[in-house]
């Protein structure tokens, strides 16, 4: 209940305006962000998804393996297959939390990174082709 007045109250008081003092230091910091090229990867697209695509990329490489397990595990004893069905099923739930995790949104971008990289890639290929 006191989340709710808190909003309500607000949304209903007017912003308080920065000082002249505060406003300088609040460019000087926006200034120092903008040259720091490892902050500015870090917080693009491709740099906030990067650890969950690493472990998506894994579990995937996990889930084939683990089928081929299953496969093979299966022309041996029952538990060898069912072990694989296991590990399976363990990178399965690895790759849904991971993508939940990232939400739609990050999904989206992830997805317009990877489109533009391919069309990086082909364009260079194109060039590379035409100069020989």
């Amino acid at each position: 209940m006191a989340d709710a007045d808190y909003a309500r109250k607000a949304r209903e008081e007017p912003p308080v305006p920065l000082s002249d003092n505060e406003q300088q230091i609040l460019r000087q910091i926006e200034a120092q962000l903008e040259s720091d090229e490892r902050f500015a990867q870090a917080v693009s697209p491709s740099g906030l998804y990067r650890p969950a695509v690493r472990r998506v990329r894994w579990a995937v490489l996990g889930a084939v393996l683990s089928l081929g397990l299953v496969f093979v595990g299966l022309q041996f004893h029952f538990t060898a297959g069912f072990a694989g069905f296991v590990l399976m099923l363990a990178c399965v739930l690895v790759i849904e939390r991971e993508l939940r995790s990232m939400g739609k949104a990050g999904v989206r971008d992830l997805s317009a990174v990877l489109r533009t990289t391919r069309e990086n890639a082909r364009k260079m290929r194109d060039q590379m082709g035409r100069e020989q």
